[in-house]
């Protein structure tokens, strides 16, 4: 056997049916487009959505509710998972770019830490929102909480 004798299966390949190539080919006249209309017409597009003259879907389905196109979306980090950071890496810092860096969130992300579970270090936390009792056990472990782009720190 050598490379000029490969041939496909048999009944593998099907020759092309080719439109339009006069009355003899048996598909010349119409080019199976079938008589008149807007479908048999070059530059016939079909609107997207469109179900032959029956209310389409997008109409048929009514619209709910409110979308508040202000809102502000935060990644929830609970002070548990701050607590095993720092235990198992050795960090006291917690900004944006740590909580980045070790996989927790993504670029562009704002940033709420919530006061599920136990301090046992001290730490300091740069971040866009805190809860109330997040907050107090920072603080009661004596670290320090800073919040991004808050009139709070501009005193």
């Amino acid at each position: 056997m050598n490379l000029s004798s490969l041939k496909p299966a048999e009944g593998s390949v099907k020759k092309s049916k080719r439109i339009g190539r006069g009355q003899g080919s048996g598909k010349g006249g119409t080019s199976t487009r079938g008589h008149k209309g807007a479908k048999s017409r070059s530059g016939y597009s079909r609107k997207i959505g469109f179900e032959g003259g029956q209310m389409p879907l997008y109409r048929r389905v009514p619209k709910f509710g409110f979308k508040n196109i202000n809102r502000v979306e935060y990644i929830a980090i609970n002070i548990d998972v701050l607590n095993d950071l720092a235990a198992t890496k050795n960090i006291t810092s917690f900004d944006v770019e740590t909580l980045k860096q070790n996989g927790l969130i993504s670029s562009k992300d704002k940033v709420k830490v919530l006061g599920r579970g136990e301090l046992n270090v001290k730490i300091d936390v740069t971040v866009h929102a805190i809860s109330n009792s997040a907050r107090k056990a920072i603080e009661d472990k004596g670290g320090v909480v800073t919040l991004l782009g808050s009139k709070d720190n501009e005193e």
